[in-house]
């Protein structure tokens, strides 16, 4: 059996791309493309499916690719322990972030105290963040209102309140207090996709609270969100963690019952006493 030929396709299976793969291994991605014609033509099977836009894997390619990522992610954990051993001068971390607002400072942080680790950081909504940490493509990450459950380490961040978003020349812009959520019924309001974990929280208020605000239009991004709220085509909703200083646009916290979101930072259970991800825990607030 060839390692050569399997560590392409989990680096492939992991990525998604055959571009990405070659940059992980540090490789040509015509020598990563080489290792899996050569690996399906040695077993005569499919491993994946290339189309113009990605790369899928087939039935048997998911299964051998739950037999290495073990073999890989243990190879891994060794690589991990034994850089240890050289005081993290040098390594790799794969971060995982459902938003740069709360992992930027901690970056910087982390940059100080190991100036010789390099850091890949993947954005995504909470859903994508949480599935990158479990299924390994990410060593540790920050989220917002994730559920315990076993095998999974999480470490509070603090709390974040749902604020309104107003263009700076709304008539509730000038005040400085909070704003109630009552008020915001049947105000036109532009918001992110439903799975946003600022906006699932934002819903499940205004339904217990029996306010309707009139969502006329929903936005896949904060950014979005910010540019549409200073065009003055509705009231946003952003989380005080995530507050921008933008002069066009003005935050103020909404009062009202679960409007708070908890913050936090995990890595699976098995590998917290990792050195590496050890050092990036222990640049959480201590609580």
């Amino acid at each position: 059996m060839n390692l050569f030929q399997l560590r392409a396709f989990d680096a492939v299976a992991r990525e998604g791309s055959f571009t990405r793969a070659a940059n992980r291994l540090f490789i040509s991605q015509p020598a990563v493309t080489g290792h899996i014609k050569g690996l399906e033509e040695h077993y005569q099977i499919t491993l994946l499916r290339r189309t113009a836009r990605r790369v899928e894997l087939t039935e048997e390619g998911i299964r051998l690719a739950a037999i290495t990522r073990a073999m890989f992610g243990l190879a891994e954990e060794a690589q991990v322990m034994l850089e240890a051993n050289r005081q993290l001068l040098t390594g790799r971390l794969e971060v995982a972030a459902d938003g740069p607002h709360r992992v930027m400072p901690m970056l910087a942080q982390l940059r100080e105290a190991y100036p010789g680790i390099t850091v890949n950081l993947r954005l995504g909504n909470a859903q994508e963040t949480l599935a990158a940490l479990l299924c390994e493509h990410a060593d540790v990450a920050v989220l917002t209102e994730v559920e315990p459950r076993k095998g999974l380490y999480l470490q509070s961040l603090g709390d974040s309140r749902i604020c309104a978003l107003l263009p700076a020349g709304h008539v509730w812009a000038g005040s400085t207090g909070e704003l109630q959520l009552r008020e915001l019924d049947a105000q036109i309001m532009v918001l992110r996709e439903p799975s946003s974990i600022t906006r699932r929280t934002f819903d499940q208020a205004c339904s217990e609270a029996g306010v309707q605000p009139r969502v006329l239009l929903e936005l896949d991004s904060r950014e979005a969100v910010t540019e549409a709220v200073a065009a003055q085509l509705g009231i946003g909703i952003v989380s005080s963690a995530e507050i921008s200083h933008d002069p066009r646009v003005v935050a103020r916290p909404i009062a009202g019952s679960g409007l708070v979101n908890q913050h936090m930072i995990g890595c699976l259970q098995r590998r917290r006493e990792l050195r590496l991800i050890q050092a990036f825990l222990n640049l959480a607030p201590v609580r």
